[in-house]
């Protein structure tokens, strides 16, 4: 496990991430996800194996690389609203979280000399598209505090919230993560203008968050968007450049609203996508988190991967 107070993507170098879980699992493996939800594949072995197979080539790339990888838990969805719609009673919903941890603990135990930081994965309580379900920071922090509470009783290293659409509940995810004295990771979708889709700048929203915890995030990232989403945005000048430490973008340029829409999913280019991390590494000082979202599999990151350590 991993030194809660010194995660090892602070002090430079390249770390990898995963791409985009779900629909890798929905479109190339043929899995049905109910609710979206990757976590029931924790339920049994033949899941369980999936998951595997899904990691393992990233795995291989960090190894080949001689990168470091942040690996999420298949748990964006393991909160309470998708649990109870999927029969999930809290302490089986605590447990499901337990054996996310506990599979990325087996592959790390496996991965040989390379650096392995197993992140709890929490997403949004509402749709990861639409700033909808809106809560106070204080019924956030209720509501989230449980999820982070069982990952904080893990060997899981930190939280990662990703998908978050508005500024309140990343407040409050990392206000219950600090409690718990996590390290946790903000990271926020943004619309094609580049803005949150609560409509608040990228920056006044990342500005926001550390105001309201004291910095209390280790870093923030975007991800569920298209590079060409928020390029732009990184033009700005401002101390807040160097708290982004990660991209995890979508492999579409299409927007939200049509991504919902799309029956086939669109892969885009593995290599345009490279490029894009590359010029936009050029604007960000901290950049040392590279994956993917939406969209992305093993061939992206790999990619990613080569133009990020050349």
């Amino acid at each position: 496990m991993t030194d809660r107070g010194d995660l090892p993507q602070l002090s430079g170098g390249t770390f990898i991430t995963d791409g985009g879980m779900e629909t890798t699992l929905i479109f190339h493996g043929g899995i049905d996800l109910p609710h979206f939800a990757s976590f029931v594949l924790l339920d049994d072995e033949s899941g369980r194996d999936a998951l595997r197979d899904y990691y393992r080539p990233y795995i291989d790339i960090a190894r080949a690389n001689g990168v470091g990888i942040v690996l999420d838990t298949p748990t964006w969805r393991a909160n309470q609203d998708r649990g109870e719609r999927l029969g999930y009673s809290p302490d089986a919903l605590a447990e499901v979280n337990r054996r996310a941890v506990a599979l990325l603990e087996e592959l790390r135990d496996g991965a040989g000399e390379v650096t392995f930081v197993i992140s709890g994965c929490i997403g949004p309580r509402g749709d990861g598209y639409r700033a909808d379900q809106l809560m106070t920071v204080a019924e956030a922090e209720r509501y989230h505090a449980p999820q982070v509470a069982t990952f904080a009783d893990t060997e899981a290293d930190m939280i990662s919230a990703l998908t978050l659409t508005y500024a309140e509940e990343a407040i409050a995810v990392a206000r219950a993560a600090g409690a718990r004295g996590m390290p946790v990771v903000i990271s926020f979708t943004v619309e094609t203008d580049g803005r949150l889709p609560s409509g608040q700048p990228l920056r006044e929203a990342i500005e926001e968050v550390d105001a309201a915890t004291g910095e209390a995030a280790a870093y923030f990232m975007v991800n569920c968007a298209h590079p060409t989403h928020f390029a732009e945005v990184f033009e700005e000048t401002g101390p807040w450049l160097g708290r982004v430490r990660g991209l995890r973008a979508n492999a579409s340029a299409k927007s939200h609203a049509e991504l919902d829409e799309a029956e086939e999913l669109d892969e885009g280019d593995p290599i345009e996508l490279a490029e894009s991390y590359r010029e936009l590494a050029r604007r960000l000082p901290n950049l040392t988190v590279v994956g993917g979202c939406c969209g992305t599999d093993h061939r992206h990151i790999g990619a990613i991967c080569e133009i990020s350590t050349a």
